[in-house]
């Protein structure tokens, strides 16, 4: 783990008053002798700038029911089918965050159906099932023992241990790790944390046999860390901290995850570059905008800082940051899309969920930043909102389905909530 100010102002310029003089008509005048007058031109007063709409108050979404957890941090989530995966962050109350929660989420409130406890872990990071559905992966941080875990699906329920990874350069510890096939390979792509004078590392692992993963690639990222990427259509987009966020080939046109192509590197407001998301719209098909989150400091339960970040790349070499998201006194952490209705579920830490309208032209508003971006929470672009049931809330992940959205909750566990309607 780890605002922009709203500022709008409208000169308005002061009409100048013409001060005339004129004869009365009448016996005071000098009747033939007097001067001829003239009626005086009206001073157009100047058209007032428009007054942006004021928002509608963002829907509430419906909470459907809570799983509790309240002997770890829960931290990442991830649903495949009916079945939920949460992992769990640092020491609580002296338990460890070493255990994987296996849950039921077939009907409204989440049901805990077994729990794995990963050896020698400190904390478990991402939990990805892959593509397949036949292959449980887990980050895990605990220098000198971090590296992954790789559990086999033959019941969803109950995960079998292929491996637990050790040493080499995962052992300072894995952030996240990120499944992704490439031109039909499986990989893993983890973010390795920096340790005294070893520096932040993405390593590849090629899991064709997840028994026994191969290092492809190590390639030396971010400052100080390199916290997240994401993988698509052979492109690796790379969460480097404040070194912004880097765009790599790694399966288009001759990069691959043994030799990524750097192909960019674009800075965001504020830095501090933590999780991405690139939109593909599947209603218009453009796939134009970037969703960066920035992660500043944060109290568990209290405080968070951050941004979402909008970066135009639909001409990569002309990348530019168009749009923002802020909630005062709360900061983001992770994403998930609605990509068929165009909405984005944002975790919010102290701040909830926050679920953004993020169809159309997003460099488009009705109300800018100082610096000409667009507010698109002034701009109305918040749909609805979930700010917790009867507690309050810490979400540190979301995952969206059609059936139901899930929030990871530090303090209390893992919510069921409706989906946001378009």
């Amino acid at each position: 783990m780890h605002p922009s100010l709203l500022s709008h102002a409208t000169s308005r310029s002061l009409a100048t008053i013409v001060a005339f003089a004129c004869c009365a008509f009448g016996a005071a005048c000098g009747g033939d002798n007097s001067a001829p007058t003239t009626a005086p031109t009206a001073v157009k007063p100047p058209t007032p700038a428009p007054v942006p709409p004021t928002p509608a108050a963002p829907a509430t979404l419906a909470t459907l029911g809570l799983g509790v957890v309240n002997d770890r941090y829960t931290a990442e989530v991830w649903v495949r089918g009916t079945t939920a995966y949460t992992s769990t962050w640092g020491t609580r109350g002296g338990a460890r965050g070493n255990a994987i929660k296996i849950w039921d989420v077939s009907s409204a409130t989440p049901t805990l159906v077994d729990s794995v406890i990963v050896a020698n872990a400190g904390t478990t990071g991402d939990v990805q099932v892959s593509d397949d559905g036949k292959l449980l992966v887990v980050a895990i941080e605990s220098n000198p023992n971090g590296g992954l875990a790789i559990y086999a699906l033959d019941t969803p329920t109950k995960p079998r241990l292929l491996v637990r990874t050790t040493g080499g350069e995962l052992q300072y510890g894995v952030h996240t790790a990120e499944i992704a096939r490439v031109n039909g390979v499986l990989y893993a792509f983890c973010a390795i944390d920096p340790i005294s004078n070893v520096p932040a590392r993405l390593v590849t692992l090629d899991l064709t046999d997840p028994s026994s993963p191969k290092t492809v690639s190590s390639v030396q990222l971010g400052a100080p860390f390199v916290h997240d990427v994401y993988v698509r259509d052979g492109t690796l987009f790379t969460a480097e901290w404040n070194n912004g966020v880097g765009v790599w080939d790694i399966g288009v046109q001759g990069g691959s995850p043994a030799a990524p192509r750097r192909l960019a590197a674009i800075a965001t407001v504020g830095g501090k570059v933590h999780n991405i998301w690139w939109y593909h719209d599947q209603v218009t098909g453009t796939k134009q905008y970037l969703f960066v989150g920035e992660e500043g400091p944060g109290v568990i339960g209290s405080s968070s800082v951050g941004d979402v970040h909008v970066v135009d790349i639909g001409v990569l070499s002309a990348a530019k940051e168009v749009a923002v998201f802020t909630v005062p006194g709360a900061g983001t952490h992770n994403f998930s899309v609605d990509e068929g209705n165009g909405l984005l579920y944002a975790a919010y830490y102290n701040g909830g969920l926050r679920v953004l309208d993020v169809r159309g032209d997003l460099a488009v508003c009705s109300v800018r930043t100082t610096d000409g971006r667009c507010d698109l929470g002034a701009s109305g672009r918040e749909k609805a909102r979930f700010t917790g049931a009867n507690s309050v809330p810490y979400i540190w992940g979301v995952f969206w389905t059609s059936t139901g959205v899930y929030a990871s909750d530090m303090l209390n566990g893992l919510w069921k909530l409706s989906p946001a309607a378009r």
